[in-house]
């Protein structure tokens, strides 16, 4: 039984360049101003990374090209990380998607497309199965954690929790190292023979997760790998692509986006030989291509 949003929370603190009629917690969104000429009213979001998530990746990259196809580009940092509020409470998924909600119903979104990559793909799900009517349009989970990542009974193809232990162990006795293990690593898959391998994604991975607050990061691994999110995806009945590189090292394939798409209603699944969990970032114009190919279908 999918569970509704939970009433709006008041306000603590709001750091913004957008202007919002209704301050929404934690969290620091950006994007262009909307104007009738330039902008599509439809909503491009994209959540980056499952432990240092925040705005400055997806504002990075393919925003550039999806403002020169004529839309308006809105991605945000969420609670915990970037220059949202370090906060030590709410880092869990219905919070995650209340954040979400407050924010789309603050810039009144309607008819929104959005974007979710790795973590930020498990709270695209979670928003959008409970989302108002007219909010979205369509919806994308890029390597995304849907719908569980954690090995059960029920589950045999997860991840043993003695993975996601270890993730926490590392994050808490060497932070810095952590982050810069994890890009340089299996992240964007740079530990594969012949891989191109780049210092500056490696970097910019290690500064977007030394911005975060430590307790919301170690406490978004247990939203990220044990929440299950298959009452949500079976709710969501809006088009759905499903994106997923078939050397994903940190969301295996098999028991994420093979499984996700068969609970959809109205999911289509798109995978990549070869590519990574970071795939967005190594191979953007194929990603950027096939996304807006979704977008723009009717």
């Amino acid at each position: 039984m999918v569970k509704p949003l939970r009433e709006p929370r008041t306000a603590n603190r709001l750091s913004s360049r957008q202007p919002l009629e209704k301050p929404v917690p934690g969290v620091y969104p950006t994007g262009g101003e909307k104007d009738g000429n330039h902008y599509d009213s439809r909503r491009y979001e994209r959540f980056l990374q499952g432990l240092g998530s925040q705005r400055c990746s997806a504002h990075c990259l393919s925003p550039l090209f999806f403002l020169s196809q004529g839309y308006r580009v809105i991605a945000f940092d969420r609670r915990g990380h970037g220059r949202s509020d370090q906060t030590d409470t709410g880092n869990d998924m219905d919070t995650y998607a209340d954040d979400t909600a407050e924010l789309v119903n603050a810039l009144d979104l309607k008819d929104a497309i959005h974007i979710g990559h790795s973590t930020g793909g498990g709270v695209v799900a979670h928003y959008v199965a409970r989302a108002e009517s007219g909010r979205v349009a369509k919806a994308v989970l890029m390597g995304a954690v849907t719908p569980l990542m954690l090995k059960t009974s029920a589950n045999p193809e997860g991840t043993p929790k003695e993975v996601f232990d270890g993730f926490r162990n590392a994050l808490a006795a060497n932070r810095a190292q952590f982050f810069k293990d994890i890009p340089a690593g299996p992240f964007y898959g740079f530990n594969r023979d012949g891989a191109e391998v780049s210092q500056g994604l490696i970097d910019n991975w290690w500064r977007q997760g030394m911005e975060g607050g430590a307790k919301a990061q170690y406490d978004s691994i247990e939203a990220f790998s044990e929440t299950d999110f298959t009452d949500d995806l079976q709710a969501i009945t809006i088009p759905v692509l499903v994106m997923h590189g078939e050397d994903d090292q940190i969301v295996p394939i098999a028991a994420s986006a093979h499984k996700a798409v068969k609970l959809l209603p109205n999911g289509t699944l798109k995978t990549y030989p070869d590519l990574s969990h970071g795939m967005f970032a190594t191979h953007p114009d194929q990603i950027n291509a096939d996304l807006l190919e979704f977008i723009q279908a009717r």
